[in-house]
């Protein structure tokens, strides 16, 4: 479970998250919406532990992240979250099986193992005819796919996604987002993902409205668009 208390950050005199409470079951898939600028990707970052929180605490399977240290929290996060960026952000001059393999590699796990586990993924992604090719050579689809294949490698219990079709065609956006659910039956992730498409919302479990820094929920955010038509 992710558990998230009072969570604020700022930019300079700009308070972009104003005090979040949020709670994620295991095995969730959860969609994070609102307008550009409402704080969505901060929150994720937060969460993830990319980046740190001005106050509020952030608990993954029950432990304390907000309060590791820097070594400690890489280790963390490498063992324990996967991540998918909306440009996949893999390295061009490694083959899709060495950029999946990477995560095996920081966390000192041996050659062939990490091979083996890193082929199983990618024939899962329906790549293991593309392993050794390196990005330049497979398509926008293809290349997320590795992305998910790589955040996937060390079998962590949650995946934050950015915007993860947010580059894509609508064929391959609707492949990655029904991906989703399979690799949640097949592996039990929990999935966090920021999005702007209606429809990726629509599908998940859950979805969180941020607004100006704040979860608005439902009623409150009707209320809200009927007193801005009065």
């Amino acid at each position: 479970m992710i558990e998230i208390n009072g969570i604020t950050k700022s930019f300079g005199n700009l308070q972009v998250l104003k005090g979040i409470d949020l709670e994620i079951g295991d095995g969730e898939i959860v969609s994070i919406v609102g307008p550009s600028g409402a704080g969505k990707t901060t929150l994720l970052q937060i969460m993830g532990t990319l980046d740190n929180c001005d106050s509020g605490r952030v608990l993954i399977g029950g432990q304390d992240v907000t309060g590791m240290g820097e070594r400690k929290l890489a280790r963390f996060r490498n063992e324990h979250i996967g991540f998918i960026f909306q440009f996949h952000q893999l390295l061009p001059e490694f083959t899709a099986l060495e950029n999946v393999m990477m995560p095996a590699f920081i966390a000192g796990k041996g050659r062939r193992a990490s091979k083996e586990r890193a082929m199983e993924l990618l024939r899962f992604m329906g790549l293991g005819d593309r392993a050794s090719h390196k990005p330049n050579e497979l398509s926008g689809g293809e290349k997320q796919r590795v992305a998910v294949a790589r955040a996937l490698m060390n079998s962590p219990e949650t995946i934050f996604a950015d915007e993860p079709s947010g580059a894509l065609d609508t064929q391959n956006k609707r492949e990655l987002h029904s991906l989703f659910f399979d690799l949640r039956e097949r592996f039990g992730q929990t999935f966090v993902i920021v999005t702007h498409d209606e429809e990726l919302a629509a599908t998940t479990d859950r979805t969180i409205h941020l607004v100006d820094g704040e979860i608005v929920y439902p009623a409150d955010k009707a209320a809200a668009q009927t007193a801005d038509v009065d």
